[in-house]
């Protein structure tokens, strides 16, 4: 009994991805990114869980959402939108499940891996949160059973070196114990997009776009 919560941008030139241009052109960062969502979807429908939302900035496109609820994104700075996301994942009775939240920057992130986090958030009762790291210090899945716990994230700084240390300070300030979950890199600047492809497999979307890309940018 458990949900999973995606939050994402639709793919778009100039609005996602921008940190991979250069020497990322804005439309190969935009097909970067709509591939790392769809290989992250692929993912999350493969999980056997009661519930997937996906809260979206902006028009669906041609993104694969079946098997989603989808709720539009709030304003605001990264933390906000976070804390909106749990929040409104959360507020029926059907969602009001332990939930884990991921972003599509790790489209190398598997079912098995995603089934594990969330057994060890389960398991582990209220009370808990679960948080993986990134190797650049920010991190990419948090795991809580409350809407309440996510407020924090409105005063942590993202995006930056500190911040999963910063996250977990803020949420044992509340009185939660913080499991870790496994590391992942996540998508930020281009080496990194090279890096996640090579953990994907070869038929997966990030894998032959990102490689395509690699082969079109002059040396």
């Amino acid at each position: 009994m458990s949900q999973l919560l995606v939050i994402t941008k639709a793919p778009v030139p100039g609005r996602s991805k921008t940190r991979l241009t250069p020497p990322c052109t804005p439309e190969q960062a935009a097909q970067i990114a709509a591939a790392a969502v769809g290989d992250t979807l692929d993912a999350v429908r493969g999980t056997p869980v009661q519930r997937r939302v996906v809260a979206l900035d902006g028009a669906p496109g041609d993104l694969d959402l079946s098997g989603c609820v989808v709720v539009p994104q709030s304003d605001g700075d990264l933390g906000t939108r976070l804390a909106h996301a749990f929040a409104d994942a959360m507020a029926t009775p059907d969602g009001g499940l332990p939930t884990l939240l991921i972003g599509m920057d790790t489209p190398q992130v598997t079912a098995e891996l995603l089934t594990a986090c969330l057994e060890r958030l389960v398991a582990a009762g209220p009370g808990t949160a679960v948080l993986g790291p990134a190797p650049d210090g920010g991190w990419w899945a948090l795991g809580l059973h409350s809407p309440g716990a996510a407020q924090v994230l409105l005063d942590v700084p993202m995006s930056r070196e500190d911040t999963a240390e910063l996250t977990r300070d803020a949420l044992e300030l509340t009185g939660l114990t913080v499991l870790d979950l496994p590391p992942l890199t996540d998508v930020d600047h281009f080496p990194d997009a090279v890096s996640v492809a090579a953990e994907c497999p070869a038929d997966s979307r990030t894998r032959r776009v990102v490689d395509g890309v690699r082969a079109a940018i002059p040396a």
